[in-house]
């Protein structure tokens, strides 16, 4: 298990994808996930640090484990079939509530959480991209030019 940062938000053209984009901490690889644009825009205004006037979704929640009176220790993505993410909330009592990979990070970005990918999910879908000293958003966006959601499909081999 790696732990993960979040890089980004970019969109993919032409079609007008969001891809959420993760880069291992201590690690090489990158972990690319289309996501849908209510998610791809509440992991934006947390980055960015816009305060709605009222709490959208993933702020409700966060307020919701603080009230109950739980943490979220951790988001991990653990498995990824048929071209698809899933991603667990662990909280500090060892609850594990399955959720999409967008959702939880939002979420993880909103409490300070780790974020964590599963080995066997890095090893599917990990990309390694060469030259580490360039600029991560050219890297990225260069990645984007050359893979579509079809390249993590899985198949019969």
């Amino acid at each position: 298990m790696s732990e993960m940062r979040v890089i980004g938000i970019r969109v993919e053209q032409p079609q007008n994808q969001p891809v959420l984009l993760l880069r291992e901490v201590a690690g090489d690889r990158y972990l690319p996930i289309w996501i849908g644009q209510a998610e791809a825009t509440a992991i934006v205004l947390e980055q960015e640090g816009v305060t709605p006037i009222r709490p959208l979704t993933h702020d409700l929640i966060k307020i919701l484990i603080k009230d109950l009176g739980h943490t979220l220790k951790e988001v991990r993505i653990v498995d990824l079939r048929e071209g698809t993410f899933y991603a667990d909330l662990v909280f500090e009592n060892g609850l594990r509530i399955s959720a999409r990979p967008s959702d939880s990070v939002a979420i993880a970005l909103r409490v300070g959480c780790p974020i964590h990918a599963e080995e066997p999910v890095l090893e599917e879908a990990g990309l390694v991209m060469p030259d580490e000293k360039e600029d991560e958003v050219e890297k990225f966006k260069e990645f984007l030019e050359s893979v579509s959601p079809d390249d993590f499909k899985a198949t019969d081999s």
